[in-house]
């Protein structure tokens, strides 16, 4: 995940537990604000993907526990959800689990004239995310400039 900000840092050993209790994978955990209204979203996965049931368990679970410890100052709503088809990736053992798969990359700034990139993850190591393009070039990103990295959504 990327680095959590401090309503995340409080939340996180509350919402851990329940995750791996259930045989689930955190895959996010944010805290926004969005107009507004402040968001608490977690993002969960298992093998074969999520259904209302698991979202409504660990939901219901986490609820709980911030009732219990009250970590959270604003109010803000909770939501519990799939990473969807496009899912990020985070974490290193994402860029392992997800290596050979096609992947979008979206820069903060420019290469090479393009904020967005599309390939075959190659895989991420020492810092440096590299993919191989449709057209065979191997592209090579640091980490840290990439704004976001997703599964490709291919028809």
């Amino acid at each position: 995940m990327a680095k959590a900000n401090n309503t995340e840092a409080k939340v996180l050993p509350l919402l851990e537990p329940i995750v791996e209790a259930n045989g689930l994978e955190l895959v996010d955990l944010e805290f926004v604000k969005e107009g507004v209204n402040w968001y608490l979203r977690v993002y969960i996965d298992k093998d074969g993907g999520v259904n209302i049931d698991d979202c409504e368990l660990v939901s219901r679970a986490l609820e709980a526990k911030l009732d219990e410890k009250d970590p959270i100052e604003q109010a803000y709503i909770l939501e519990v959800s799939s990473p969807g088809i496009d899912r990020p990736l985070k974490k290193e053992a994402d860029f392992v689990k997800y290596q050979g798969e096609i992947i979008d990359v979206k820069l903060y700034k420019a290469k090479d004239g393009s904020k967005q990139y599309q390939g075959k993850l190659l895989g991420l190591e020492n810092g440096v995310l590299s993919i191989e393009e449709e057209n065979g070039n191997v592209v090579t990103f640091e980490h840290k400039d990439t704004a976001s990295v997703r599964l490709a959504v291919i028809f």
